[in-house]
């Protein structure tokens, strides 16, 4: 294999492809790049079997072949090249890939090709295939996915239900404490509906790879889904298991629906939330025409603040995560936010009120007095 290449070119998209080489399995080849070289062009490949990237790169291939690099050092080294252009050769006696550009020259060993697994390739034609978006749907993913679970423990927790039938996009997440959902009208509506519990890290990564472009084709497989954002192929598998009927965690009556100034209210909450440390819940206590929010962590000190709310009735004091509070307010997108209560014991929801289809349920913690 022999190629040349723009340098810019090749940093951009080593840039892409080594976010998703995998940092911590014993394959060596999955902390690779592979670089497959035919008389049709490049492409640069990486997978850590969970995710898989392809991505076509405009280059000169003086002799076609295919090599596994190490993916960061790789990209270190060519960010330090000189010059305009970078030229790869493989030396299979040497067992390296002799990498030139101006005056410098490299020598990378190469990892085992065979190691490296085989990535879906593109949706064909005649597969069942949806086009969303890229910006609504890089958008819903980016308000839903904080609440996805990071504990592998609970695997069908650290997906996000994607969802679309007719002119609805809709994105569920959930890690038991809190609970993201995000419906977005699609202006052109799907031609076929599908469902699906995707990786959020997948998905954090297409919300990368969507932006600057115009439509995300979705193909939906067996026990995988892959996603076409312009020329670039992201794959992922799919979580297996029954994902949580959200709708059944969602309360149906309140008894307080309070409208408040989601900007306002944020920055009280961050402010307080300074000291709300080594776990103590941040205090939001509601009276009349008032809110006070308020934290306490012994040996670290407390604080609190007040704020007008259109509150009335039995004063009560709630409590909840601050992380996730902040995060709840953050992801709302809205000027405005519903805040709808129940009891000191029961999840709170938050809904943004410019009617964009975000609901925000987040359990609360019990309070000792």
């Amino acid at each position: 294999m022999k190629i040349s290449i723009a340098h810019d070119e090749l940093v951009a998209h080593l840039q892409t492809v080594a976010r998703v080489a995998s940092s911590r399995s014993a394959i060596q080849a999955l902390s690779g790049v592979q670089i497959s070289a035919t008389d049709a062009g490049v492409e640069l490949r990486a997978t850590d079997m969970e995710i898989g990237l392809r991505s076509p790169a405009s280059a000169e291939v003086a002799r076609p072949g295919e090599v596994v690099l190490p993916a960061r050092l790789l990209l270190d080294v060519v960010r330090r090249l000189p010059g305009d252009a970078v030229t790869l050769e493989l030396r299979p006696e040497q067992q390296d890939v002799e990498v030139v550009a101006g005056t410098a020259q490299f020598h990378l060993r190469t990892l085992r090709t065979e190691d490296f697994p085989q990535l879906p390739e593109r949706a064909a034609e005649d597969e069942r295939r949806v086009t969303v978006p890229a910006a609504a749907f890089a958008q819903t993913v980016t308000r839903v996915s904080r609440s996805a679970s990071r504990d592998e423990t609970r695997p069908i927790l650290t997906g996000v239900l994607v969802s679309a039938d007719g002119a609805s996009l809709r994105m569920v997440a959930t890690d038991s404490y809190r609970l993201s959902v995000k419906e977005t009208t699609l202006e052109t509506p799907v031609s076929e509906p599908f469902e699906a519990n995707v990786p959020a890290r997948a998905l954090e990564e297409l919300v990368r790879l969507a932006e600057g472009r115009d439509v995300i084709t979705i193909g939906v497989r067996a026990n995988q889904v892959v996603f076409e954002a312009g020329d670039v192929t992201l794959s992922s598998r799919l979580i297996d298991g029954q994902f949580p009927n959200y709708r059944q965690l969602l309360p149906e009556q309140f008894e307080h629906e309070l409208t408040l100034d989601a900007a306002e209210v944020l920055e009280v909450v961050e402010r307080i939330s300074l000291m709300a440390q080594k776990n103590a819940p941040l205090r939001l206590a509601f009276s009349d025409g008032e809110l006070r929010v308020s934290a306490q962590t012994p040996d670290v000190g407390e604080a609190s603040d007040t704020l007008p709310v259109p509150f009335a009735g039995e004063p009560f004091e709630i409590g909840f995560n601050p992380e996730f509070l902040i995060a709840g307010l953050q992801s709302a997108g809205a000027e405005h936010v519903v805040l709808k209560l129940i009891s000191p014991l029961r999840p709170g929801l938050l809904e943004a009120a410019d009617g964009s289809g975000f609901l925000y349920l987040i359990m609360p913690i019990r309070l000792n007095v």
